[in-house]
């Protein structure tokens, strides 16, 4: 049986998702001829190696709230200054991680810059002039952005664009944002990426940045009925021989982990292997090593973090890390091994 592979994507603007797909499996086979797969590259750009599918749902952020750094009820609203908040912290505990980081490199300027940065996201007590949540992160933002060393940190034009691309992790992740029918932004992005899933053939869910929050509450919520719930509804259904996650932000203690459900963090029942990668350089996955603090499921599961080194300033992209060999190959490996069952 022909495998699916899935593929979850994170933070960023409007997207193409055929041409996503297309650069994901491009990248996908290149890391496999890096890996000594060459046989198979054609099999992946080909689509015979596999049914492969790009869950789209970047689509549903551009709704009302939108604009600002989170997502709500308008300018200012309680919902959005919720956002801007888990937003705060998220970008407080990356930075604190990186300036922690021993082997992290730091020139001067940025070390500068990083510490200006904290300064800025968690003024002192008695801070004159520290303003709102939303100031405070586009400020820091933008010291960030003006050091050549981290001007890549988003990847985007500007502070203003880079945080609102960053507040979907916040928009996604505080429930909020209802359409007519009642569903919450974050289930109707589940639902999304519940819809690519084989519900009766195997499933190799690759997963990137906020995607792989996105990836583990799914899997969780088809397993169980709810992210919550104690007792599996079907444990059978969806199979997922292997999850893969790429740039994760699930160590983020304080903005990420205490939201995401459940909680605390457990390993999908459906899942029979769990690869973790990070890269040194990748700000967003802070605190990387998922396997300190994610409970196994009952076949003892847990994630396997493995650190990549990619070339160049920005290396958060989905595409970087899959045309890494070690990423690719034992994804490569898992497919055929699946296929030739």
């Amino acid at each position: 049986m022909k495998p699916r592979l899935v593929f979850v994507h994170g933070i960023g603007g409007p997207r193409d998702a055929a041409a996503d797909l297309d650069e994901w499996l491009r990248a996908l086979a290149s890391g496999a001829h890096g890996a000594g797969h060459a046989a198979r590259v054609s099999g992946l750009t080909g689509g015979w190696a596999a049914d492969a599918r790009f869950a789209y749902y970047g689509d549903l952020f551009r709704t009302a709230g939108s604009q600002g750094t989170g997502g709500g009820t308008g300018p200012g609203g309680p919902e959005e200054e919720q956002d801007d908040e888990v937003l705060a912290e998220l970008l407080l505990e990356a930075v604190d991680e990186r300036l922690a980081d021993p082997d992290a490199s730091l020139s001067a300027a940025e070390a500068r810059a990083l510490r200006h940065a904290r300064t800025q996201l968690a003024p002192p007590p008695g801070a004159q002039n520290a303003g709102a949540p939303a100031r405070r992160v586009v400020n820091a933002v933008t010291t960030l952005l003006a050091v050549p060393g981290l001007r890549s940190l988003g990847g985007w034009l500007s502070a203003r664009s880079t945080v609102g691309i960053l507040g979907q992790v916040a928009r996604y992740l505080n429930r909020a944002e209802p359409d007519a029918t009642g569903a919450t932004l974050d289930r109707r992005i589940r639902a999304r990426v519940a819809a690519c899933l084989d519900p009766e053939g195997p499933n190799v869910v690759v997963a990137h940045s906020l995607g792989t929050v996105v990836a583990l509450e799914t899997l969780h919520e088809l397993t169980y009925g709810t992210a919550d719930a104690a007792a599996p509804t079907d444990p059978r259904r969806p199979r997922v021989p292997l999850l893969v996650t790429l740039g994760s932000p699930l160590g983020i203690r304080t903005a990420v982990q205490p939201r995401v459900r459940p909680n605390p963090l457990a390993t999908p029942a459906s899942v029979g292997r769990w690869l973790n990668f990070w890269d040194r350089d990748d700000i967003v996955a802070a605190r990387p090593h998922l396997e300190r603090f994610v409970h196994p499921n009952a076949d003892a599961v847990v994630p396997a973090s493995r650190r990549v080194d990619s070339d160049g300033a920005w290396v958060h992209p989905a595409a970087k890390y899959l045309a890494q060999p070690a990423v690719a190959g034992p994804l490569v490996e898992a497919l055929t091994t699946l296929a030739e069952r």
